[in-house]
């Protein structure tokens, strides 16, 4: 199918299945994923039309596209403001499942997966280690038929929404803590398992405390070897930071960014004019950074550093588009502060370009500091 055909089919699909709730809900979101309720239901037309996981193996239920046609279709459906999916498991989970799965984990998963009937958290990070993942404590001790899990994890982003999460434990000590982790897959329903909000800045709840009391993890749902799990956790890593922060989301920010520099006439300040024109530039070279790193792509040199490159560029790039936004909103945007807890209720547009900047401060931050990040490329490219 040439590029006009798809883009016509793409529109024609977008025109029927998004309702003026659904873009509204897509208008709306401060988080890392529109309202839940938005979410599942736009996942479900996703999954209805065969365009869940578009990146996936046809086999396993991708669409078949090529790195050019997943590129604009997720520009597609920026423009007509799609809701941003939860969809850690479509992102990172079911990839990996595919890839270092059992035939059973497989079976079970994937097809949940697909369809949005499960949701995923992830259980990373813990009070003491958070980029540090080897540092992590959450104890899993093997008994019969499986593991009690002991400790807690932090930062676990709409664990409150899911059924289910994956997550590293520590089931071994070795002189290399990198050693001695595991990768387990654990029902949030578990008796002993505690889930407790965090509010943001914006008063939202979209982090969560997750407390382990003796929970109960079947043998099964242990992906990988035991105290192997580094390596299972690395390939999620570097599947999630390739569609951490993808040049779509920045430009659905971006374009905000740009109503309210309009808004402000012949009274905005220069410089943000400026300031816009430049970051317009940046959005293009990493979109073009982007559509060559995709599967099917044409990116080559420099490929264990592509995920880190695409998460760092990603995020900084989108903080500064939001903090754009906001500077922009001027003395607007302090009214956000008076509509912390208000949760969901309607925002203007310097509020919400307020509460936006806010949200974004933890993109450099979550999946790996941009520390890390440069961490992580200078090790490939200088060593």
């Amino acid at each position: 199918m040439d590029e006009a055909a798809f883009l016509t089919q793409v529109r024609a699909f977008l025109d029927e299945a998004l309702t003026p709730d659904l873009r509204d809900a897509g208008r709306k979101t401060l988080g890392v994923h529109s309202d839940i309720a938005a979410c599942r239901l736009w996942h479900r037309r996703l999954f209805d039309q065969g365009w869940a996981a578009p990146a996936w193996p046809v086999d396993w239920g991708g669409a078949g596209w090529t790195a050019r046609q997943r590129f604009l279709f997720d520009r597609e459906c920026v423009a007509n403001d799609a809701p941003v999916l939860f969809a850690g498991g479509i992102r990172s989970l079911g990839p990996l499942l595919i890839e270092m799965g059992t035939p059973d984990q497989r079976e079970r998963y994937i097809g949940p997966i697909l369809r949005g009937d499960d949701l995923w958290a992830q259980g990373f990070s813990e009070p003491g280690a958070g980029s540090d993942l080897a540092a992590i404590s959450t104890r899993a001790v093997p008994v019969p038929g499986g593991y009690r899990v002991i400790g807690s994890k932090i930062w676990t982003t709409g664990a409150h929404h899911s059924n289910r999460m994956f997550a590293i434990v520590r089931t071994g000590d070795f002189e290399r803590r990198q050693q001695g982790l595991t990768f387990l897959l654990l029902d949030m329903d578990s008796p002993g398992l505690t889930v407790r909000p965090i509010l943001d800045l914006t008063g939202e709840r979209e982090f969560n405390e997750v407390f382990f009391d003796d929970v109960f993890v079947p043998e099964a749902n242990r992906v990988g070897p035991e105290n192997d799990g580094w390596t299972v956790a690395k390939r999620l890593m570097s599947l999630a930071r390739s569609n951490n922060t993808p040049s779509a989301l920045v430009a659905r920010s971006l374009r905000r960014a740009a109503e309210a520099v309009a808004a402000g006439g012949e009274a905005i300040e220069p410089s943000l004019r400026r300031r816009l024109s430049g970051l317009q530039i940046e959005l293009e070279a990493f979109a073009q950074l982007e559509l060559a790193a995709l599967p099917s792509g044409r990116a080559e040199v420099g490929a264990a550093t592509t995920p880190s490159m695409l998460k760092l560029i990603g995020s900084e790039l989108h903080q500064r588009v939001c903090e754009l936004a906001m500077e922009a909103a001027g003395p607007q945007a302090g009214a956000a502060l008076a509509a912390i807890g208000l949760n969901g209720e309607e925002l203007d547009q310097g509020a919400r370009a307020m509460a936006r900047h806010l949200c974004l401060r933890a993109a450099s931050i979550y999946s790996g500091t941009s520390e890390t990040q440069r961490n992580l490329i200078a090790r490939q490219l200088l060593f």
